[in-house]
Parts: structure tokens; sequence; C-alpha cells
């Protein structure tokens, strides 16, 4: 596994959690800082899954 995936993975929980908590407190800018964190997670995410696609491809051949 790509270690962009965990990465990812990671980040976007972080985000998750200081969205809620954002939102909880009424904390705008925290919430808005979580909400970009979650989504740079998942574009991590995507680019760990497109190599470890990659490299699934090439052992094939």
């Amino acid at each position: 596994m790509d270690k962009n995936r965990t990465e990812g993975t990671k980040h976007e929980i972080k985000g998750a959690v200081k969205e809620g908590v954002g939102k909880v407190t009424g904390n705008k800018g925290k919430e808005f800082a979580g909400k970009i964190e979650k989504n740079a997670g998942k574009a991590q995410d995507a680019v760990g899954k497109a190599a470890d696609k990659a490299r699934d491809d090439a052992k094939k051949r």
C-alpha cells in the first residue's frame, strides 16, 4: 500500500475532527480549516490509489 494512502486517510480523519470541533464551538475558521485538510487528505489518498494501481498493472506485465 502506498504511503500516500495512509497519510491521506490520516489527514481526512484529522480534518473531519477539526471540522466537527469548529461546528460545535461555532469557530468558522477551524471548521473551514478542517474542510480543507479533509479534502487535501482525500486528494492524497487518490494519488496513493493511482500509484498502487500503476504498480499492480506493472507487475501484471
